[in-house]
């Protein structure tokens, strides 16, 4: 196992194949500051070019998952007079929202508990979702006057539809881990306990798949949510024909073939 790089408020770990990083700031609910998002950040940019790497699972200590922004260190930056909101957004978290879905290999999630405001958005932005039943999702932007961000009036229609979505973004009402499931938010709900061993399972399930098929299977489902079906069906077609040609392709069809377990090099 390799060993857990201390650079608090993020823990990173990579054991297996799979790295895993847990948001360090149980005291203020994980909420995040610009060194946890950039220290994010530099760790998908680690897992992308090491070949060795092959899931992610993204976490948290104590209570709550995340918090949303750390409005203490939001406050900071706004007594400036080249403080823009916008600018936040576009400089710091929608940058890693992006990060995470264009990552051609798998980002689970682990919801231990809370997750509100970026933090639901940085959670969702997340291929699996793995939620413990006392996990629950708050969307308060609309008390504090301002829209969904960092991605959220993205997923939040894609995941539960038109009206739902603005019901929940327009009342500000708390969505538990069963509304959650039950909207497609979450892919799996279980005990607290079982948090953490099931984004493992699920993660070792994933790593008997060949890398390469994982990763542009990731890419074609990224794109399908734009493209119609004629240019979805192109771009599939396009995709099979990289993958075709790789060994993993032959080695899959021997091993059927021969009746016998396949074994992926990302080749």
């Amino acid at each position: 196992m390799a060993p857990i790089i201390e650079t608090q408020p993020l823990l990173v770990q990579i054991d297996g194949g799979v790295m895993t990083l847990t948001l360090n700031r149980p005291e203020v609910l994980n909420s995040l500051t610009l060194e946890m998002l950039k220290g994010i950040s530099q760790a998908l940019k680690k897992a992308e070019k090491d070949r060795e790497i092959r899931c992610v699972i993204l976490t948290a200590s104590g209570r709550a998952f995340c918090a949303g922004a750390d409005l203490g260190d939001l406050k900071k930056r706004q007594s400036e007079d080249s403080f823009s909101l916008g600018d936040e957004l576009r400089r710091h978290f929608n940058p890693l929202i992006s990060q995470i879905r264009k990552l051609e290999k798998p980002v689970i999630g682990a919801i231990n508990g809370l997750a509100a405001g970026a933090g639901a958005s940085l959670i969702l932005s997340t291929d699996i979702k793995i939620a413990s039943r006392e996990s629950k999702f708050i969307n308060a932007f609309s008390r504090v006057g301002l829209v969904p961000d960092s991605g959220m009036t993205y997923f939040m229609p894609r995941f539960m539809g038109l009206s739902l979505a603005l019901e929940y973004a327009w009342t500000a009402r708390p969505i538990t881990a069963d509304e959650a499931f039950r909207f497609g938010w979450v892919n799996r709900v279980v005990s607290p306990e079982e948090v953490g061993s099931a984004a493992l399972e699920m993660t070792k399930e994933i790593l008997n798949a060949p890398p390469l098929s994982v990763a542009l299977t990731k890419r074609a489902i990224n794109r399908a949510l734009e493209n119609d079906l004629e240019t979805q069906m192109e771009y599939e077609a396009q995709l099979q024909e990289i993958l075709g040609k790789t060994q993993d392709h032959a080695e899959g069809v021997a091993a059927f073939l021969e009746k016998r377990k396949p074994r992926f090099e990302g080749r």
